[in-house]
């Protein structure tokens, strides 16, 4: 009787250590899915808001983006979620014109970007390409370094053309925007 009473109790505190193990072994495995998340958010995705009308029709204020930028390169085309360090407080959602090394003409008369000597074709733009207010001075080539960028909005778009942007270093590209995830009934690549 006494032997079958301590098999009960040695029965009923397996029972427990299997219990205790298995919260042990879900709280493990959590902990290990927060640092994964952590990581990936950290150095592969971001996600960032879009503010104000520069990029319409492309995108939309307010719209949410996933950004990509475990070791990205600017490509003509990207749409580029850009920091300006102790000038900005806000990230700024533009498209790269020209990356480095790249000859760069703006006709406003024609409204015509020209890269390399070719047209480019922007069927994604809305307006017109107008000079702004305080314009830059485009180089003739874009110097190492540093990317030309524009919004799709070209009449209401503050970018590369102005002072106050001016050719942006690489090292402020935070990443490429890839995908819209919001508003749900717009999700898209982009």
């Amino acid at each position: 009787m006494q032997m079958a009473k301590k098999k009960e109790r040695a029965k009923k505190t397996a029972e427990k250590m299997t219990a205790a193990q298995v919260l042990y072994d879900w709280a493990g495995t959590l902990l290990l899915a927060i640092i994964v998340i952590l990581l990936v958010m950290t150095f592969f995705l971001r996600q960032v808001s879009v503010k104000g009308r520069s990029m319409n029709d492309t995108l939309q204020d307010q719209d949410r983006l996933l950004v990509y930028s475990f070791l990205y390169q600017p490509q003509n085309g990207d749409i580029v979620i850009i920091t300006r360090g102790a000038n900005w407080d806000e990230l700024i959602v533009k498209r790269v014109i020209a990356v480095e090394g790249q000859h760069l003409e703006i006709n406003y008369d024609t409204n015509e970007i020209i890269v390399d000597g070719e047209v480019l074709e922007e069927d994604y733009i809305k307006g017109k390409t107008i000079a702004l207010p305080q314009p830059t001075k485009i180089p003739d080539v874009i110097p190492k370094g540093y990317v030309f960028v524009m919004g799709d909005n070209r009449e209401d778009s503050l970018d590369s053309r102005s002072k106050k942007i001016g050719l942006i270093p690489v090292e402020n590209i935070v990443g490429k925007a890839f995908c819209r995830w919001y508003p749900f009934d717009m999700i898209s690549l982009v």
